[in-house]
Parts: C-alpha cells; structure tokens; sequence
C-alpha cells in the first residue's frame, strides 16, 4: 500500500447513519408526541369535574371484600347509592352511621348501597366497616378504576344512580343528615 492510495479499512456507513439519525430524531418526535397526547387527555379529564346529574355511569366492576363482583351494567332498574370513603378519611365517620340506616331503610327495596374503599389498606378498611357496623357490599377500589371513572376529587363523595343508569344525585363531601340521604334517594326513586 502506498501513500495516497485509498484504503478499504475505513467504514462504509457514512450514508447509513444519517438514516439511523433521521430515524432515531422520527422515533424521538413521535414519542413526545404520544406523551403530549396523554398528558393533554388526562389534563382534560382533571379539568372536567366529576360526573353530574343526568350523566351516563360507565360499565365498572367492583369486587367486593367478600370476593364477588357487582357489575354496574347488571343494576340497572334499580336505584344504586354509591359511596367513596376511606378509612383515614374524618368527615367519612360523621355519614357512616347514617348511610348504613339509609340501608336498612331501604334494603327491601330497589335501592342497592355500594362501598368503594379509596387508596386504603384493606386491614384498616375492614376495620371500619365493622366498627361502624356497615353490612352492605363494600369493595377496594383496586387501581383507582372506578374513582377515576368518575372523576371524584376526594372522600366523601357519594353518586345516586337512578333505575335508568344515569346519574341522579350528586353529594360532594358528607351528608349532614338520614333526610338528607333519603330525599337524594327518593327523587332518584320517583324518576
């Protein structure tokens, strides 16, 4: 070999790497994109609220601490009482009473009571169902599925289903009183 001469020990991938480059740049675009993307719904679903009257309720399984499921779809015709709690949660403890009696007032009717345990730990969340003696079905909101579905902001929250699966009543916070429950209950019965 002489000077001068060109050799063949260089490598020949000058013209691929710009396509490697432009292809990694194209992956790298499209990836900020998709997170833009999901970052803007889950903004927009934030800045929606939660579920209000008249309000269509999503399909949802809650499984219960009793190991069944109660699919919301199987409900309808019945008035469903839709509970977040959870067992840290104070203002949870002033309603608790009343809506186990709001239950045994209506238990022979129409009218279905679930409770979705929200982000607790299922020792204490026993716990405090049998402390407040609360015998209708609760369940661990597993994944924050059903909350996030309908967009609660915090516990207590409670969302009366009417017979029709639409959203009838809407309580942010804790009831005040047994009247109180039993006339959200009430209208959604006289819909």
């Amino acid at each position: 070999m002489t000077d001068g001469e060109p050799t063949n020990d260089a490598p020949q991938t000058g013209e691929k790497r710009p396509a490697a480059r432009r292809w990694g740049v194209i992956a790298a675009f499209v990836f900020v994109i998709a997170l833009l993307v999901l970052l803007g719904l889950g903004l927009r679903r934030t800045t929606q609220g939660p579920l209000g009257v008249d309000d269509q309720v999503p399909d949802l399984t809650l499984t219960t601490f009793d190991e069944g499921d109660i699919h919301f779809n199987d409900l309808r015709g019945q008035v469903v009482v839709v509970n977040f709690w959870a067992s840290w949660c104070k203002p949870c403890e002033g309603e608790a009473l009343e809506l186990e009696q709001a239950y045994q007032m209506y238990r022979d009717e129409d009218v279905l009571f679930l409770g979705v345990d929200y982000v607790d730990t299922e020792p204490e969340a026993r716990q405090y169902l049998e402390r407040f003696d609360i015998t209708y079905p609760n369940g661990p909101d597993l994944g924050t599925r059903i909350s996030q579905a309908f967009r609660i902001r915090g516990v207590p929250e409670t969302y009366v289903i009417g017979p029709d699966g639409r959203l009838a009543a809407v309580k942010i916070g804790p009831y005040v009183s047994l009247e109180e429950i039993v006339g959200q209950i009430e209208t959604a019965l006289a819909q």
